[in-house]
């Protein structure tokens, strides 16, 4: 153990149990006993100390504001998180989504969506979950009811597939 007098031990001690990090450990034995100690020796000190660091305390969730009875939401109001799935024929037709058999390379799913207009295009969530649309044809935007209507339905087709 690094040379600390018993009363040093006990004021060490006293930091670590109140919480104090290691970084901020390893500056105060330094500023208040001129013991200058590398990151990795202060963590073998604590342990030498018998001490166990405390996790930082979580930050308080926010308060949630209080919504007056007079602006609640409307029934049939759409939360923010809430999925509706799309009524009716979004965009004048059905938006249709396949999943491929094998999936594309660089990709945790791949698959084909043919919007209501008749254009097709390949999507594909790649392996950090970022998702990807390329048209058939160059210069192709979907509208967006139809991109609504695809994202609900390849919600569907993901779920049945256990993703």
């Amino acid at each position: 153990m690094a040379t600390l007098s018993t009363e040093q031990q006990a004021t060490a001690r006293q930091w670590i149990a109140e919480g104090m990090k290691i970084s901020d450990f390893q500056r105060r034995l330094e500023t208040d006993f001129a013991l200058k100690l590398t990151y990795m020796e202060a963590r073998f000190l604590i342990d030498d100390l018998k001490v166990i660091p405390k996790d930082p305390e979580p930050p308080a969730p926010p308060v949630a504001p209080v919504v007056p009875a007079a602006s609640a939401p409307a029934v049939g109001t759409v939360e923010p998180d809430e999925v509706v799935p799309p009524e009716g024929n979004l965009g004048g037709g059905n938006v249709q989504v396949t999943v491929d058999a094998v999936t594309r390379p660089n990709a945790m799913v791949s698959g084909r969506v043919r919007f209501s207009d008749g254009q097709g295009a390949a999507w594909l969530i790649d392996t950090q979950g970022r998702p990807g649309l390329v048209a058939d044809e160059k210069g192709y935007r979907p509208s967006q009811p139809d991109l609504m209507a695809f994202q609900v339905s390849l919600e569907r087709e993901l779920a049945k597939l256990g993703y």
